[in-house]
């Protein structure tokens, strides 16, 4: 006797979909099965066209979680084997349903079975790739790996009676369940032969909502995986403190001297630098136990860029100590209020984030505007609107912390293409020293 299947097709406009969908089931050898629609509400033609292609348990859900609908639709269900299946997807040959109900049925240490998925022809190419690289054509019993897939899967019901799917869950519902019960010593199964055309791909194109989403609900379900981390206590991490001209002094004190000493207070930076082409600062900066590159002068002429003086720095550096640095921190002197922790979180946040490049920034919320080349001015925020609906704007302090890759600095760059900022919430480590006559009446007070 032929068991009794059931298909849950969960859909939400659909209209350019279904048909195609449901006429490859009806097409299929296999006939002994009821089809049962769980509709979130439309608002367009997929209901009818469902109707007008036979369907006639259709289900209606309002708060829509994947696993709710599915639990949902197996609820009304009459079969003893629940396929599951997107609305998007077209099983490819007429022995689809047929090559999934032979797998399930080959064990019962079975729980599922998922089929592959191929692309459509206009599918995106990320689409394409992913699919071609997750669903390939060897079939394999999963006694560890909980990877399942809703869109094309077929399920024992008997095993849903005691394993629900979660229904609070808005993404991989499928590989939770999946993990469930191969915790309770189930088996997945997948079919290669058990195919369908799924135009989207099981990442969506890279929709960056659902990545989110779907990297939290793994996070939050214990799945048994790990993230690499890269330690920063076992790179080679320097920092590079560029000075041009005499020595500045707040007081009695070289201003330079407070740069050096948060830099070696950092508990990642192995050696301190100081690029400059004064004798005097580089006198200062050895009686405070750092090293000195005492650059030519032609790489203090005014239109010389920071960037050539840090190229030059860093190649003479690399020179001499016949070894490569990891990471490189770009100090300035002018910032002498710099958190005691500043420069380690900064080296902290690139590791963690991956950017080329991370600068210390503070949030500005006022109004920004721009000079242009005939001396009018436009502005550049999004006007007098409340703060919390304004777009983030922010202003880079290279001086007061930038992290970045010694690769960027050879290249003749202080930053690469993907930069990251790290906000400063202390505005007083912010404070920039420039020598101006308003300086000079200012630092009196020291």
């Amino acid at each position: 006797m032929k068991p009794k299947v059931s298909i849950i097709i969960r859909t939400k406009n659909e209209e350019r979909w279904i048909t195609s969908c449901l006429k490859s089931i009806y097409s299929q050898t296999f006939k002994n099965f009821e089809i049962i629609l769980v509709d979130n509400f439309s608002t367009d033609n997929t209901v009818k066209k469902a109707q007008q292609n036979g369907v006639k348990k259709i289900i209606k859900i309002r708060n829509y979680y994947p696993g709710k609908s599915l639990n949902l639709g197996i609820k009304k269900s009459s079969g003893d084997y629940i396929v599951c299946l997107s609305a998007h997807c077209v099983p490819k040959r007429r022995k689809w349903l047929q090559n999934l109900i032979n797998s399930i049925l080959e064990s019962p240490e079975y729980a599922g079975v998922y089929g592959r998925q191929e692309p459509m022809n206009f599918s995106s190419n990320s689409d394409k790739r992913d699919l071609f690289l997750v669903f390939g054509l060897d079939r394999k019993v999963q006694i560890k790996d909980t990877f399942f897939h809703n869109a094309n899967s077929i399920i024992r019901k008997s095993v849903w009676n005691k394993i629900k799917f979660d229904e609070k869950t808005t993404n991989i519902e499928d590989r939770i369940w999946a993990g469930k019960v191969i915790k309770n010593g189930w088996k997945i199964l997948y079919e290669p032969k058990a195919s369908v055309f799924h135009y989207h791909g099981i990442h969506q194109d890279g929709n960056s909502e659902r990545l989110n989403n779907v990297i939290n609900i793994i996070k939050k379900n214990n799945f048994d995986f790990s993230l690499g981390a890269i330690k920063p206590e076992k790179l080679n991490v320097l920092a590079i403190i560029p000075s041009k001209g005499n020595s500045k002094f707040l007081g009695k004190k070289p201003l330079i001297s407070s740069s050096i000493n948060s830099a070696k207070k950092s508990k990642f930076v192995k050696k301190v630098y100081v690029s400059t082409d004064n004798k005097q600062t580089l006198k200062i900066a050895k009686k405070l136990g750092v090293n000195v590159i005492l650059r030519p002068k032609s790489l203090s002429k005014p239109k010389v860029t920071l960037e050539k003086v840090q190229k030059y720095s860093l190649l003479q550096i690399e020179k001499k100590e016949k070894q490569i640095s990891d990471l490189v921190v770009h100090l300035e002197e002018t910032f002498p209020f710099r958190d005691e922790n500043l420069i380690d979180e900064v080296i902290k946040n690139i590791l963690e984030s991956g950017y080329d490049t991370v600068v210390a920034a503070k949030e500005e919320n006022g109004c920004m505007w721009k000079q242009q080349s005939n001396e009018k001015f436009i502005r550049i925020d999004e006007g007098y609107i409340p703060r919390e609906f304004k777009k983030k704007t922010f202003i880079g302090l290279h001086g007061l912390c930038c992290v970045t890759y010694p690769e960027i600095i050879r290249s003749g760059k202080l930053e690469g293409k993907n930069v990251g900022l790290y906000k400063v919430e202390n505005l007083i480590s912010a404070v920039e020293m420039r020598f101006t006559k308003k300086f000079n009446k200012f630092k009196k007070t020291f």
